[in-house]
């Protein structure tokens, strides 16, 4: 019987993890999906690993990013949904069941993202959806808040890339993943591209997975993820804003910018922030930018607007988690 489902575990150096990922989708409620590891060319032990229990893998020779390495698994993948899911997860049983239900209520849902849950401290919430704001800052709601907060199924900016379902057909439609990103922020780009092709999409509480956490990266904060992250907000921002928007967003970005400097210089990493910067202004043109011609007035319009929104949801939250 052909599979509804394919779940894509990109994996680089990840062994420690993958056991106990694949043992918890081995649990499901349904029988409905085909799982495939994607390995960015490890070395850890990993392709043994996955050949000895006979894992349905593709070895990739090198290490090409996250993005890299999914768009490999997507591209060889004809099943109507897709499931990203990173490797140090532990989902629930009935995980894929309640993705499954809530993207099939709507053919305009692009991507469900479900509840992503802190491993070590599993009445907090990882991950409740991605948010973008006007400042040009990407933020995960709901992080350190408690569980219970977020029980609603609700309409979010973008999915998470590191537990959602996504329609096949429309991720291939929508161009991928950017390779260019390598990693970071190219979930909060697809799912820019979406919405101004007019998707929603939503959070689904239902849904929970357990997330460590950074276990490819290493940490929260390091010169890589910060220097990445910094030249990928410059690739996000060309590609899917407007000539007219730049110019209307130039000063909160440049403020969000020169913010995010600070916060950087303060925990040690601004060499990599400003060489990040310096990176994504002078390559970004190689971007694959959306042709704003074929896209609605009004939907430029309500995405501004949810920028705006994202700023100000930004802020109560970083004032509550101070408080």
């Amino acid at each position: 019987m052909e599979k509804k489902v394919r779940v894509i575990i990109p994996n680089y150096n990840g062994l420690d993890f993958l056991t106990e990922c694949i043992k918890s989708l081995k649990k499901q409620t349904c029988d409905c999906f085909d799982i495939l590891v994607v390995d960015n060319g490890s070395d850890d032990g990993s392709r043994q690993w996955l050949k000895k229990n006979k894992i349905p893998s593709l070895f990739l020779t090198r290490n090409r990013g996250f993005a890299g390495g999914v768009n490999a698994g997507i591209r060889i993948s004809n099943t109507k949904y897709i499931i990203l899911l990173n490797n140090d997860t532990i989902v629930f049983e009935d995980f894929v069941e309640n993705l499954l239900k809530r993207i099939e209520t709507s053919d305009r849902i692009f991507a469900v993202n479900p509840m992503m849950i802190q491993a070590h401290r599993r009445e907090l919430i990882d991950d409740a959806g991605d948010g973008y704001s006007i400042m040009g800052w990407a933020y995960q709601r709901g992080t350190g808040e408690k569980t219970d907060c977020y029980e609603k199924a609700e309409f979010i900016f973008s999915a998470c890339a590191g537990a959602s379902i996504y329609r096949t057909d429309l991720v291939k439609k929508f161009g991928l993943f950017d390779e260019m990103h390598f990693a970071y922020l190219e979930d909060i780009d697809l799912s820019y591209r979406a919405r101004l092709a007019g998707c929603i999409i939503i959070y689904e509480p239902k849904a929970k997975v357990y997330h460590l956490g950074s276990a490819t990266s290493g940490s929260k904060y390091n010169p890589f993820k910060v220097r990445l992250t910094a030249r990928n907000n410059i690739y996000l921002n060309y590609k899917n804003q407007s000539d007219l928007q730049l110019f209307i967003n130039a000063l909160p970005l440049i403020l969000g910018i020169v913010l995010k400097g600070v916060f950087f210089l303060k925990k040690g990493f601004l060499k990599d922030y400003i060489a990040g910067i310096i990176e994504g202004v002078c390559t970004f043109k190689k971007c694959r930018r959306v042709d704003f011609e074929k896209v609605p007035i009004y939907r430029i319009m309500a995405v501004e607007f949810e920028l705006l929104l994202g700023a100000l949801r930004y802020t109560v939250h970083f004032i509550k988690r101070r408080l």
